[in-house]
């Protein structure tokens, strides 16, 4: 395919990177320490303000949903539109490229597009809470537009470390908050959708590639094991005696590396937290509690959560104790559409810059966007593959030449 556009990269690299910089400046952040962002904040606030003016710069219309995302389009609210963008709230210990520099990359995409004269129908889109830090929920302001919660959670469950509701939050900003379900209104016309994102791991950096393409978004499953002994005396309890709750437990941690491994096929396990109970150095534990994090765009992570849910209870009853999973959360594996996938590829490799195909194994916005439109994502790398940190690293040039693909693949489905 011809490319129809000559970008300048070096511009676009030196506009993403003031907007990133600007954006990690004292006035979007409550830390100097590092990124920290939430929703309903004065500094996320000033954040969406910020969007807001660069925005309407280039003649886009910008507004809020009834919770707070924020759109803007080139074209009247729901008329067919292409859709980009990402989230610019932050983790609690956060850097100031996870989520923001996408959407200061789809920001640089509108300006293109609008520079080029082209009649390109854009809809950019910056989701509320993303990251969960300010209410404890992952992917909140996307869930809420693809209609993923109930009136029942937001007045009563999903709760501000102050124990405030999100109702009250969201009220209390200002926000026609009992309008939340016309949120779903935002994906009206949407013919496509593509985010850009820090890869969030080592993949691209390692195997030299400047851009990652997403061909799926990793399914995955959060859940407890919990294993019941009984609590002893250290010292006055023979070790043929007990009912040691943490033998099987560490039993199953273990299990759980060689099955991801045997298993294979994108799927990961992690066993990230670990209670003990009563939790004292002299008593024997009478009770243990392993989390388990499994990840697969394969299946492989439903396979790892049966087999390995199988073999604690077994290892548990050898060791003369009780065992439970409990599952706390699942998302589906979300495939990205074809057809977008192909056209970024067919850009991607007209810049002639080293890209690759990948699956994404940590959650994003667009898996709730791909319950309404056909969705891709871009990936660029970020140094050693840190992220949720203040030592997050990324090359805004890398930025810059997503936004070129980006807006050559919208041009080329749109043609």
């Amino acid at each position: 395919m011809a490319r129809r556009l000559t970008i300048d990269r070096d511009r676009s690299t030196q506009r993403i990177e003031h907007d990133i910089e600007t954006l990690a400046g004292p006035d979007f952040t409550e830390s100097d320490q590092a990124i920290r962002r939430y929703a309903y904040t004065a500094v996320y606030e000033n954040t969406l303000q910020y969007f807001t003016r660069e925005l309407e710069a280039i003649g886009f219309e910008v507004w809020r949903d009834p919770v707070g995302t924020l759109v803007a389009s080139n074209v009247p609210k729901g008329a067919p539109a292409f859709g980009i963008g990402s989230h610019c709230d932050s983790n609690r210990n956060g850097g100031k490229y996870d989520g923001t520099l996408g959407v200061v990359t789809a920001l640089e995409v509108c300006r293109l597009a609008q520079e080029s004269g082209e009649q390109i129908p854009l809809r950019l889109i910056s989701f509320l809470e993303e990251e969960g830090s300010g209410f404890g929920q992952m992917l909140l302001g996307s869930r809420i537009m693809a209609q993923r919660v109930t009136e029942e959670e937001l007045q009563t469950t999903i709760l501000a470390p102050d124990g405030t509701t999100f109702w009250e939050s969201a009220k209390k900003a200002g926000y026609p908050v009992q309008n939340w379900r016309d949120s779903s209104y935002e994906l009206d016309g949407l013919t496509g959708w593509i985010e850009v994102h820090i890869e969030q791991g080592r993949v691209l950096q390692d195997t030299g590639n400047r851009i990652g393409i997403v061909h799926a978004i990793a399914g995955y499953v959060h859940g407890d094991f919990r294993f019941t002994g009984r609590a002893d005396h250290a010292g006055a309890t023979p070790m043929d005696f007990r009912l040691d709750a943490s033998i099987p437990a560490a039993e199953t941690i273990l299990e759980v590396q060689r099955l991801a491994n045997e298993i294979g096929d994108t799927t990961v396990g992690t066993t990230g937290e670990i209670e003990s109970f009563p939790s004292l150095i002299n008593v024997v534990p009478g009770g243990v509690r392993v989390s388990l994090d499994t990840r697969s765009v394969s299946g492989g992570h439903l396979k790892l959560r049966d087999r390995i849910a199988a073999y604690a209870e077994e290892r548990a009853k050898a060791s003369g104790c009780e065992f439970e999973w409990v599952e706390r959360q699942g998302l589906a594996v979300t495939p990205m559409d074809e057809g977008i996938v192909a056209a970024l590829r067919v850009e991607a490799e007209a810049t002639g810059e080293p890209f690759i195909v990948m699956p994404s194994g940590a959650a994003h916005d667009t898996m709730c966007v791909a319950d309404r439109a056909p969705t891709a994502m871009v990936f660029v790398p970020c140094k050693d593959g840190l992220s949720h940190t203040p030592l997050e690293d990324a090359d805004t040039a890398d930025a810059a030449l997503a936004a070129e693909i980006i807006l050559g693949a919208i041009m080329s489905l749109q043609s």
